[in-house]
């Protein structure tokens, strides 16, 4: 075989390995991730029952927020409980970045005080 024929084949396979090793940076490099927003709040609890603004009763997994901020019908995760939670009310005296959690214990919901959490956007409101 001659030499430029070796030489050849070597810059093919050479050229295949690093058409080979390109592809997954290539490709990690273009797949995307969902992009969760979060955002700091600062959260008190309340444990008086009864309707909502959404006109349902408060319930475990009910929170007021501002509409401003949160509309009715947003569905967040609270760190560090990462339990989900819906946005069913919107509280009286809430003003921007402010949460109430609903707590069916009223000693739980004292206890709870008031505390920055860290919210996770899960999901948008649902058209009704």
């Amino acid at each position: 075989m001659p030499i430029e024929s070796v030489v050849l084949v070597k810059l093919c396979i050479v050229a295949a390995l690093c058409a080979l090793l390109a592809v997954p940076a290539t490709a990690e490099a273009t797949r995307k991730r969902p992009r969760v927003k979060t955002m700091r709040l600062s959260a008190t609890a309340y444990c008086l029952s009864g309707k909502t603004r959404s006109g349902e009763h408060a319930r475990v997994g009910t929170v007021a927020a501002d509409p401003r901020v949160l509309p009715i019908g947003t569905v967040l995760r609270i760190h560090p409980h990462r339990a989900l939670y819906t946005v069913l009310d919107t509280g009286s005296g809430l003003k921007g970045r402010e949460l109430d959690i609903y707590m069916p214990s009223c000693r739980k919901a004292r206890a709870f005080g008031r505390r920055t959490v860290r919210v996770e956007i899960v999901r948008g409101p649902s058209l009704r």
